[in-house]
């Protein structure tokens, strides 16, 4: 059945089913009367879906289905009985294929935009958790004793990566060491008070220089 969509443009495609029901009547009977009163029944559904088509845009197929289901779901016709078999309607509500052509770039781009997000979020979780897992592994060999021959077996790769990591971290510390030095011995910007802070700023000092292996390497 085609019934028209808001401004009259475009139309929608209204597929009907129909639910026979009678008392006291054989199937063969029912389905001799139900025939026969088909023309019937099309027109009574059409006078009471067409109104309410007209009010929907051609695109919004779907919700002019919910909405005539919600309608119409739960009635039937003739609505007093008598002795002619009811019949009740469900229906489905597809655009005409002029509709659908035009929909289709929109749904093309928004899969695309969406399937794009999707992986989007996959790689981003992927590489925090590389990220962590990679962070703990490092931190590891940087303390252990073994480390160049530890990152040597993973292969020459790893053995590269870990050599600049270690670089730049030690990097980033000798200016750090060189201020420590000179709080311990009273010089520089830094004024020290009781002997205890000087201690400390020793300890500091030691911690750092034994973690990165710069005891002889910042005078």
């Amino acid at each position: 059945m085609l019934v028209p969509a808001k401004g009259e443009a475009f139309d929608f495609y209204l597929y009907v089913s129909y639910l026979w029901t009678a008392s006291n009547m054989p199937f063969e009977g029912l389905q001799m009367r139900a025939e026969g009163l088909l023309p019937w029944a099309q027109s009574i559904v059409r006078e009471r879906v067409i109104d309410l088509a007209r009010e929907y845009e051609p695109h919004r197929a779907h919700d002019l289905e919910r909405a005539l289901n919600n309608v119409l779901l739960h009635q039937r016709w003739p609505q007093d009985g008598g002795h002619l078999p009811q019949f009740g309607v469900r229906l489905r509500v597809s655009p005409e294929e002029r509709v659908r052509e035009r929909l289709r770039p929109y749904w093309e781009e928004r899969i695309r935009l969406e399937c794009d997000h999707e992986l989007q979020k996959i790689r981003a979780r992927q590489a925090d958790e590389l990220t962590r897992r990679w962070g703990v592994v490092l931190r590891d060999l940087e303390d252990d004793p073994v480390t160049a021959h530890a990152a040597a077996l993973a292969g020459p790769q790893f053995a590269e990566i870990f050599r600049r990591y270690v670089e730049e971290r030690r990097g980033s510390v000798p200016d750090l060491v060189r201020l420590l030095r000179e709080a311990v011995k009273g010089h520089g910007d830094l004024a020290l008070g009781p002997s205890e802070y000087t201690q400390a700023w020793d300890l500091a000092l030691r911690t750092y220089e034994r973690q990165h292996g710069l005891s002889e390497q910042v005078n």
